[in-house]
């Protein structure tokens, strides 16, 4: 009797340990997102911004980056973006000004460094430090504006998706979209106009076997890139972005003291912040 029992026991245990991973793998993608956020670690990111059109496809701008994770979500982020074509007649001068050279952010909580791009530090300096900055950049307009490192903006998107296996394919209003992410609300010196938060953005997101986001494609409308110049309103904005290395070390340090100028504060955009 007592080996039956003690067989069962074994049983029993076996059969739990072979459930945990079943577990895991079905779990709610924002449950697994915020197992993610522990000190020191984070994901990496790479994208690629398109122009769609009739005539074909043009991609343009490419960017790596990470984003640093603590306790409660990003705490930091790195970002380097790097136009990809000599030619650039063919981009909406809306978005063409924005992307005079290669660019980097480092963001510290809510404070921005910038390097490149149209940023034009005091004489013996790389870099300009902006409190309350923008996330990405100039050139952050024009590449990966969902971040679903963000717990409220991935429940978003998976709740207005349609789901096919781990895909999910969906709509979302720039509106919608700007009331529950930092990342959008600060991607730019300016606040979203009403029409912009009117506008819609078309997404496609792909979860891993974790169930932590593995590729997103976004495609945005006319109102908010470009497709409303003249001769230009059958284009599209489109960016994809891959995520690797969810729970790798992620280390991101503001640049030396020494290297930094010093730019306007700004309000946060919380608080309707313009200009700095």
């Amino acid at each position: 009797m007592k080996r039956v029992i003690a067989g069962i026991a074994a049983a029993t245990v076996t059969m739990s340990v072979a459930a945990a991973p079943v577990q895991a793998a079905s779990a709610d993608p924002v449950t697994a997102l915020k197992s993610e956020f522990v000190a020191g670690k984070g994901v990496k990111f790479t994208d690629v911004a398109t122009l769609v059109e009739f005539a074909g496809n043009t991609s343009f701008l490419k960017r790596t980056g990470s984003f640093q994770f603590g306790g409660t979500g990003i705490v930091a982020s790195d970002v380097n973006a790097k136009l990809t074509t000599d030619e650039t007649s063919w981009i909406p001068n809306s978005l063409l000004w924005m992307l005079t050279r290669s660019e980097r952010t480092i963001r510290i909580g809510t404070t921005s460094y910038y390097s490149g791009g149209l940023w034009e530090p005091p004489k013996g300096k790389t870099w300009l430090k902006h409190p309350h900055g923008m996330t990405a950049g100039f050139s952050g307009w024009c590449s990966q504006l969902v971040n679903v490192a963000e717990p409220a903006t991935l429940k978003a998107l998976i709740a207005k998706g349609k789901r096919t296996g781990s895909t999910y394919t969906g709509a979302i209003s720039f509106g919608a979209l700007e009331k529950v992410s930092p990342w959008l609300r600060n991607a730019r010196l300016i606040r979203l106009s009403k029409e912009e938060k009117s506008a819609v953005l078309r997404f496609t997101l792909t979860l891993g076997a974790d169930r932590l986001p593995q590729r997103l494609v976004t495609v945005y409308p006319p109102r908010t890139h470009g497709g409303t110049e003249p001769g230009r309103e059958d284009r599209r904005l489109s960016v994809e972005t891959h995520y690797t290395g969810w729970g790798s070390r992620v280390s991101v340090k503001a640049p030396a003291a020494s290297e930094v100028g010093n730019m306007g504060r700004r309000e946060p955009a919380d608080r309707g912040g313009g200009r700095g």
